[in-house]
């Protein structure tokens, strides 16, 4: 049957707290590939081997130019409209792009309480669907004003779940590229610090080089002041300049409010999405 969950769980279901670390423990290596320009498919492959898992997430079309025949995983993350490859009606455009005798299939991913699972029939395809919801992780640790990344947040899944595994970041870089977009509802620099003393502390790995413990430079130069002294006048630093940062921002807005106001308008003016008709839809039911 299409869509049926062979072996991955479903919402709701008491084995999915076991079935997930069983899939993910198989692979000695886990690559999380980032959306990112500075993804390089070919040389990832060379460097860690054929065995390696590789996991996609959403729109691959962004680092893939061709069919990928290596073991796969394609992450869906889902809204409050269900999964957005769903209801974006794109589902056939990505997984063509991963589709091979060694395609795992499909996670249904859930950050943020709001976001709602789709059922597996609605991908409209034969390889497992299964649901992840790391949403009750997330709570009362990712800040509440924004959802984590999906990236970000199986990240912090598989260090538990998969603890013998070596889990790769390839591409988490959090840097807008000239053709890709950084999404403002979550935030990159909670999601950055995490990351980076995971990575320092040998944790997780990554494709590129760690960045330099530059604050670690200034304490072995100067002794006498210990880490935590460097810490807080770093921060006093960083709250002035971004403190000017928003003073020229601010100066920003007050010039293009016009421009604002008309763009609003507009946007009062046109018809409501498919997203946002289907979200009403369910949140009635």
């Amino acid at each position: 049957m299409a869509g049926e969950s062979a072996g991955f769980p479903l919402a709701g279901e008491e084995r999915a707290a076991a079935s997930w670390p069983a899939f993910f423990g198989r692979f000695a290596t886990i690559l999380l590939v980032a959306n990112s320009d500075a993804v390089d498919i070919d040389e990832l492959r060379q460097r860690y081997g054929d065995d390696a898992l590789f996991v996609f997430f959403n729109k691959v079309y962004k680092v893939l130019d061709r069919p990928f025949d290596g073991p796969s995983l394609l992450v869906a993350r889902s809204g409050p409209a269900g999964a957005n490859i769903v209801y974006r009606r794109e589902v056939a455009d990505v997984v063509r792009l991963v589709r091979s005798p060694r395609f795992h299939g499909i996670c249904n991913l859930r950050a943020g309480e709001s976001e709602r699972f789709s059922a597996p029939a609605e991908f409209g395809i034969f390889e497992p669907v299964g649901h992840l919801d790391l949403a009750p992780d997330l709570a009362g640790f990712y800040p509440p004003t924004h959802l984590a990344t999906s990236g970000f947040a199986l990240a912090l899944f598989l260090l538990e779940a998969a603890p013998n595994s070596r889990v790769i970041l390839a591409g988490f870089t959090a840097r807008r590229s000239a053709k890709w977009k950084l999404f403002a509802d979550h935030d990159w620099t909670f999601e950055q610090i995490v990351l980076r003393l995971l990575l320092r502390s040998g944790r997780l790995g990554t494709t590129g080089a760690v960045a330099d413990d530059l604050l670690g430079a200034v304490t072995r130069r100067f002794p006498q002041f210990s880490a935590g002294e460097v810490s807080n006048v770093a921060a006093e630093v960083l709250a002035e300049r971004l403190e000017g940062a928003n003073l020229a921002i601010d100066d920003l807005l007050k010039l293009t409010r016009p421009q604002r106001r008309f763009d609003m308008l507009l946007r009062r003016l046109k018809p409501k999405t498919r997203k946002a008709k289907l979200a009403e839809s369910k949140a009635q039911q």
